[in-house]
């Protein structure tokens, strides 16, 4: 059996990209010396993955900032607004990439960047792909060529990785009415077969089409397609090895179609569906010659796998087609894990007992390697040991006290359902609240925090280190709120934050004070370009034993008489933004979690906070792959968002934020979480998302974000203007709030108060314009 992996984590095990990228955006590092240190990173990855006993190793799956943005590079999907940066400014390719990804403001250009979203159900960001009617595509970047070549060159049986046409064009958007981007097939596929005539000339043999919509409900012309362009590829290129990818879910309804493909291997994500397997076996595939890839390892969480469940599928497999049809490989691309788990060497953070039940990226690889080697006749005795091992870890787990407390499941049995319910319906708490809170119309606030300066972060390091005490760490922490708090006053917004200087993430921070979680110190995994986050990890029962943000909030409510908002981060987001224990459902650990948020909204009400804001952003990212599994996951997503929210008064305001999300399907339960106040990422789309929410006359506020904050660029006064008047059309005046897109921490001060500055001057211009309403 061979062994093969998806996909590598690209950051470097010390986030080597993040830093050379950054540099190299603020001037202080060469487009050379970028690319030595992307070269070491890639290098680094294959020498680990062919010294743990790989077979076939990715290339490609490397990027600088994104692989689907990588494919619009290599196909020419260059948006038109860019053009001019190619044919005068004459940029490289690295240049135009992150002009396309982050927006290009200078020399005179203000060029605004493409769309982000999610990633299917996972928190990394991709950049939706740009179409027009009747595109020309061309093969403009050689990204694939030149790695796959460099691989081979330093001797490793490289497979290059390609993100599959079909789910390219899906994975997009049209830019223009009147056509279907999947009308652009046809003008797509001879670009791809020009790049696989440039790998096949270069000797590769295996080619890995990622085609991650097969994970989705399809039409049956969809289907059809994917039967018509792998026909086509199969027919121009006989002697290739296709791997097909699909992951996070089955195949389900397309299974059909799957197996009717002319592909060499077929890979299953069997940590997601380990049931699949025994569907596929029973199917035709038997008496055909196709391959499995057995994706066995979890590429979306940290934990161990278990061997003896593993072995189980492998022999089923091996029984029904035989081992030299069979490939064993990680679920997905470990891209979503951090890098390597000997990195965490700190007992207090993640004491070994816990560790030990654990696997990240290089771990995981050697785990393949070992199933592939226990699965042979006579397994080494070092490989049995092995075996030995990951059994004793995996029952320590099961029965470790560190898991369950009685208690906590106790309170959330005795929770009753009219207990979810705010005690007034929105229309009336809105008349409330806007006589308590006599706020003006297009209102201006802030998603909730504020630059994280590289002072701010090395306090942080130094109170971890013991460099600094308690009490001068506080004291840096309230002359930076202050700060905040003035300036904010001083420009006119109207509902403050105090900028959460304090926190390190906005998952990790409440983690970090809540029984149940533990942390890593280099567990880094990319989120987007250059951001990364570290995950903290939910190994037990979830319990808050102490206020987590009510200190900072009222020392900030207390320098100012204007509003200063409450900021948590809602449950399903820390769930979802956690690696979560695999021995329960998620649904009981985010109950778990809403308890403990349920009782930090109490505490920040009876400070007198009179605002507060629940953020959710990973809502729609939770919501399973196919349709037909929506409603279980939302009926307690949104009951959990409720159990943290409505405990309050009706003159207590709840805000909740949400960002990069497709909203049409899923409207109703959005409103059925009956936030006074909703705050979304707009401004990319260009306000598009707001078309849903008038369709479906959503009845509370929202704050369509006026400008985007994961671009450096700082949009004019008139642009926000523009983007209020397009959201007015459809969403009362009365309704809008006037915000950014997400919080402002990754984003230096210059820009952030020039942007905030503009989009005061833009409010205060909307409010002259309107016809306020006689009633609100």
């Amino acid at each position: 059996m061979l062994t093969h992996n998806l996909g590598y984590p690209r950051i470097g095990s010390h986030r080597e990209l993040k830093k050379a990228n950054e540099q190299y955006w603020a001037g202080k590092i060469s487009a050379i010396e970028l690319e030595q240190t992307a070269k070491s990173i890639r290098l680094q990855n294959w020498q680990l993955q062919q010294n743990a006993g790989i077979d076939i190793i990715p290339c490609n799956d490397f990027s600088y900032y994104d692989h689907v943005l990588d494919t619009s590079l290599m196909v020419g999907a260059i948006p038109e607004r860019f053009h001019s940066l190619m044919e005068k400014k004459q940029l490289r390719d690295i240049d135009l990439l992150f002009a396309m990804a982050r927006g290009y403001q200078k020399d005179d250009y203000d060029i605004t960047a493409m769309e982000m979203t999610k990633w299917f159900d996972t928190n990394y960001h991709f950049i939706v792909p740009e179409f027009v009617a009747n595109q020309k595509f061309c093969f403009f970047s050689k990204k694939i060529i030149h790695e796959f070549r460099e691989a081979k060159r330093e001797g490793f049986n490289a497979k290059p990785v390609l993100l599959g046409p079909i789910s390219y064009l899906l994975l997009g958007k049209e830019k223009q009415e009147g056509f279907h981007r999947l009308e652009l097939i046809n003008n797509l596929l001879p670009v791809y077969f020009e790049v696989l005539k440039n790998l096949d000339d270069a000797n590769a043999h295996y080619i890995q089409f990622d085609e991650p919509c097969l994970s989705l409900n399809l039409t049956e012309a969809e289907r059809k397609l994917f039967i018509k362009v792998y026909s086509d590829i199969k027919k121009a290129f006989p002697g290739l090895h296709i791997i097909l990818a699909a992951y996070f879910e089955c195949y389900g309804d397309n299974l059909e179609t799957v197996l009717q493909l002319p592909v060499q291997t077929l890979h299953l994500d069997l940590a997601r569906c380990p049931l699949q397997l025994e569907d596929i076996l029973q199917t035709s595939i038997r008496q055909s010659k196709m391959s499995l890839s057995l994706g066995l390892t979890d590429g979306r969480n940290i934990w161990k796998n278990d061997f003896t469940n593993s072995l189980l599928l492998i022999a089923k497999a091996k029984e029904a087609i035989g081992a030299d049809r069979i490939m064993i490989a990680p679920s997905c691309s470990l891209l979503h894990v951090p890098c390597d788990l000997d990195l965490e060497t700190d007992e207090k953070n993640l004491p070994s007992t816990i560790k030990n039940w654990m696997a990240f990226a290089k771990q995981k690889i050697d785990e393949v390697a070992t199933l592939a080697a226990l699965s042979e006749e006579n397994p080494s005795t070092e490989n049995l040991r092995k075996l030995t091992d990951n059994k004793k870890a995996i029952d320590e787990k099961k029965q470790s006290a560190l898991i369950h407390k009685q208690k906590i499941q106790d309170r959330i049995k005795k929770f009753s359902d009219k207990d979810l319910n705010r005690q007034s319906p929105f229309s009336k708490r809105k008349a409330i609240q806007q006589k308590q809170l006599n706020l003006p119309l297009f209102p201006t606030t802030t998603i909730g925090s504020f630059p994280q300066t590289k002072e701010v972060r090395g306090w942080r390091a130094k109170l971890k280190k013991g460099e600094i005490a308690n009490e001068e760490y506080d004291s840096l922490v309230k002359k930076e709120i202050e700060s905040s708090i003035r300036w904010q006053e001083e420009s006119g917004i109207d509902v403050l934050v105090h900028g959460e200087f304090e926190r390190n993430d906005m998952v990790e921070y409440f983690g970090e004070q809540l029984d149940g979680f533990v942390f890593t110190k280099n567990g880094w995994v990319q989120s987007y370009g250059s951001r990364c986050v570290k995950p903290p990890i939910i190994v037990g029962d979830v319990e808050r034993k102490h206020p987590m943000t009510l200190y900072y909030t009222k020392f900030a409510q207390s320098l100012t008489k204007k509003l200063v908002k409450g900021m948590l981060t809602g449950p399903v987001t820390i769930l979802q933004w956690s690696f979560v224990r695999n021995d329960q459902p998620h649904a009981e650990t985010c109950m778990q979690i809403a308890f403990a948020i349920r009782d930090e909204v109490a505490d920040l009400e009876n400070a007198n906070i009179k605002i507060l804001q629940i953020d959710e952003p990973a809502l729609r990212e939770g919501l399973p792959l196919r349709k037909e599994n929506w409603r279980n996951y939302l009926d307690w997503a949104v009951k959990a968002f409720k159990i943290s929210a409505s405990g309050v008064k009706d003159e207590t305001q709840v805000h909740t934020h949400m960002c990069y999300s497709e909203f049409n399907d899923i409207i109703e339960d959005i409103a059925a979480m009956d936030a006074d106040v909703i705050t979304i990422e707009t401004s990319r789309s260009q306000m598009e998302l707001l078309d849903v929410f008038a369709a479906f006359k959503y009845p509370n506020d929202i704050g369509p974000g006026v400008y985007d904050i994961h671009s450096p660029r700082v949009p004019s006064k008139e642009e926000m203007i523009d983007l209020i008047h397009k959201a007015s059309k459809v969403i009362p005046a009365k309704q809008l709030w006037v915000n950014p897109d997400c919080g402002l921490k990754t984003r230096a001060w210059p820009e952030t108060k020039a942007a905030l500055e503009a989009m005061v001057d833009a409010a205060k211009i909307l409010r002259k314009e309107a016809v306020i309403p006689a009633e609100v």
